[in-house]
């Protein structure tokens, strides 16, 4: 892709299908330089998360059969929305890891087939950039020297980011991400799933002060983080509520005070380690991204103590925090832009990393 000083403009779309969200994007930008960012044409979501709901988490199989049926519509959808043909697509983009491998197939063997069809490049997208670097979406800037947090429901990573592309880990979640702790906790409480909205819900109606539930690794100086340790406690603390163990015996209050007191002491810790990763680096900026993201608390608390230090924060909008195709279009265009295309033949990676980061397979969860 030409970056020089000719302007050229280019029009890609993008597909997400790494685990139970099928999505496509259609974004326009050009390669004049100075940047400006993209425009977002098109994004349209199908969730499958009342499919998922009645086995208690993501069954893959069932995720990948309603990943093939939705892409196509999908895909008419979003160019209707941004009123293009796919003719006059660019650049197609997928998905490429770390997800549920079937999943992935589906969404890349898609966006492969659309490129080879049409004779237009491909660019390969690791799921974890596109989170990333979704809260620069839209901004003016483009994507500033920061230290991102990212919270996902499979990853919990602290990383230094010095400009597109370069990217260095300085901390990450040793068992359990956080996203995966709301969940199992959730679980554990009978609530529906995805657990993380149901707690942050209740939470709102309890005292996080009830439990004392532990915020592993505060101590140590490193930025890693661990949550296995709070599962454990949630769970020994529901025989000595109710004999019955049975969280659906639980009076309402309780449960909603042990929803704040497991949601305070995970925000505790995500606060406490990315704020410890800011004095290490030198950071003035952070921004968060990933579906936890969106949890009210740690929202509040890493803005007040932002306000504090004076950190700017930086948050995505609540559209591009779950698994969504317009981060993935944002990260694909800046990939183009620097001529980063990838051949047809590249395959999906269901433990693909991001830095030099050991990231887990959704289906270890």
């Amino acid at each position: 892709m030409d970056t020089g000083t000719t302007s050229k403009e280019i029009t890609l779309l993008a597909i997400e299908s790494s685990c139970d969200e099928t999505a496509v994007a259609i974004i326009r930008g050009t390669t004049q330089s100075p940047f400006t960012p993209p425009r977002l044409l098109a994004s349209v979501i199908s969730t499958q998360i009342l499919l998922h709901r009645e086995y208690g988490g993501v069954v893959p199989e069932l995720a990948s059969r309603c990943h093939s049926t939705a892409l196509p519509r999908l895909i008419r959808d979003a160019c209707h929305q941004a009123e293009i043909d796919p003719t006059q697509v660019d650049i197609f983009a997928a998905t490429s890891g770390p997800g549920l491998v079937s999943a992935l197939l589906v969404g890349n063997t898609t966006a492969k087939a659309l490129s080879a069809a049409s004779g237009k490049p491909f660019v390969s997208v690791n799921h974890l950039e596109g989170h990333l670097l979704s809260p620069f979406i839209g901004l003016e800037e483009g994507i500033i020297p920061h230290l991102a947090l990212v919270v996902s429901g499979g990853h919990t990573l602290f990383i230094d980011v010095q400009g597109f592309g370069n990217y260095t880990l300085l901390g990450r979640s040793l068992d359990d991400a956080a996203g995966e702790a709301f969940d199992k906790i959730g679980k554990m409480l009978g609530l529906p799933y995805p657990g993380g909205p149901e707690i942050d819900r209740l939470a709102e109606k309890g005292n996080p002060k009830a439990f004392e539930f532990p915020r592993a690794l505060i101590k140590d100086p490193g930025i890693d983080v661990s949550f296995s340790g709070l599962k454990t406690a949630v769970l020994y603390t529901l025989p000595k509520l109710t004999p019955s163990s049975d969280p659906h015996d639980l009076p309402d209050g309780v449960l909603c005070d042990l929803c704040a007191s497991a949601r305070q002491a995970i925000v505790d810790t995500l606060t406490i380690k990315a704020f410890r990763a800011i004095q290490k680096t030198g950071h003035r900026v952070l921004a968060l991204s990933g579906g936890v993201s969106c949890n009210a608390l740690l929202r509040q608390q890493l803005s007040e103590q932002c306000y504090r230090k004076g950190i700017r924060l930086i948050l995505p909008q609540p559209q591009w925090t779950t698994d969504n195709a317009a981060m993935i279009a944002f990260a694909a265009y800046h990939h183009a832009i620097h001529g980063q295309f990838h051949p047809l033949e590249q395959d999906v990676d269901p433990n693909l990393k991001l830095a030099n980061a050991p990231n887990r397979s959704k289906t270890e969860k």
